[in-house]
């Protein structure tokens, strides 16, 4: 879910806007330090919103979809629908269920909705951002079928 290229070019320009901002022209070594620090903060910080991961991986015996630190079990997928932008949104609006589990960052406009069923977990269902939705959803189709067999 990282950020795009126009996206980096985005935060470096308002990286840089900062920390010239917060010099105020004045050279000395403490407000250029706090300008680059300033810098460093913005980059770092648009790194770490972009950081998350998905993938659908084997453990233990058992085929999981990894959402950052979030894992679901493929035994517990009912359903996989690709949401594309209208759809997406409306998924995240006020008609979301309260229980639902959602990851989505704001320069991805497609996703997944995965529905569970476990009857253990009060979770309807995932709302997963991708850039990529049908592939994601091959690979969790996949794995779905060869858990069940």
């Amino acid at each position: 879910m990282s950020l795009p290229a126009s996206g980096w070019l985005a935060v470096i320009a308002v990286a840089v806007l900062a920390g010239a901002l917060s010099n105020f022209g004045d050279m000395r070594w403490w407000r250029v330090t706090a300008s680059v620090a300033l810098m460093v903060a913005v980059v770092a910080g648009a790194w770490w919103l972009g950081r998350l991961r998905v993938s659908v991986a084997e453990s233990g015996g058992e085929t999981w979809l990894h959402v950052d630190d979030a894992k679901l079990p493929m035994s517990a997928v009912a359903e996989v629908q690709v949401l594309e932008p209208v759809a997406y949104s409306d998924a995240l609006g006020v008609a979301q269920h309260p229980l639902a589990f959602a990851v989505q960052r704001p320069w991805i406009n497609r996703g997944l909705r995965i529905v569970l069923d476990d009857p253990a977990d009060p979770t309807p269902y995932w709302i997963v951002a991708s850039r990529r939705p049908e592939r994601l959803k091959a690979a969790l189709t996949a794995a779905r079928d060869s858990a069940e067999a």
